[in-house]
């Protein structure tokens, strides 16, 4: 349960760390500052501009915009305090570790599934946790006919949400090695091209 309550208070970190930084984009965008996409590319440009003194921004803003940048550090340093204890956790649990043996499983996924789901033996296979994920395609069958539209989307949103952006993050190194996953994963990226 204490998992479950650290994730949830890690994912409302990541949300108003999300919000302050498009505050501040918005902010230095009315006043025709533009910074490259991406988060790292932004704080670097950040800095820079409140490291130098130009007549771009008033005093004000300056000091709203200094603030702003001093609370996003805040967040910034309460989310890696969790991010480390997430690590400890999975290093020290037994199903933690071996899940982070997955591909596209970090410390973050293996945490928030054994706080989720258990030892898993309600599940007599994978799928059946993939169904209770909602990460099977929803059916719609009329006369007779099946078909199968996008995944149900029912089940643990938090989890679900997690494992789709860990399999994104992994599937661009993933699906360049020589290996039968890498294998898998380019014939499925070729089947999705042909029409």
């Amino acid at each position: 349960m204490d998992i479950q309550t650290l994730h949830r208070v890690h994912s409302r970190l990541v949300a108003e760390r999300r919000n302050l930084i498009i505050q501040l984009r918005a902010i230095l965008l009315e006043r025709g500052i533009i910074f490259p996409v991406g988060r790292k590319e932004f704080e670097i440009g950040m800095d820079a501009l409140l490291a130098e003194s130009n007549e771009i921004l008033s005093p004000r803003m300056r000091q709203l915009v200094g603030d702003l940048r001093v609370e996003w550090k805040g967040l910034d340093t309460k989310i890696e305090a969790l991010n480390s204890e997430f690590i400890q956790l999975a290093r020290n649990d037994a199903a933690m570790r071996r899940l982070t043996c997955i591909p596209s499983i970090g410390f973050l996924n293996a945490t928030a599934l054994v706080a989720t789901v258990g030892d898993a033996s309600s599940f007599k296979k994978a799928r059946d946790l993939g169904a209770w994920l909602g990460l099977v395609p929803k059916q719609h069958s009329t006369g007779g006919t099946p078909r199968l539209l996008g995944i149900s989307k029912r089940g643990n949103t938090y989890l679900r949400t997690l494992l789709i952006q860990g399999t994104r993050a992994a599937f661009p190194s993933l699906s360049s090695t020589d290996t039968p996953l890498g294998h898998w994963l380019k014939s499925m990226i070729e089947r999705e091209r042909t029409p």
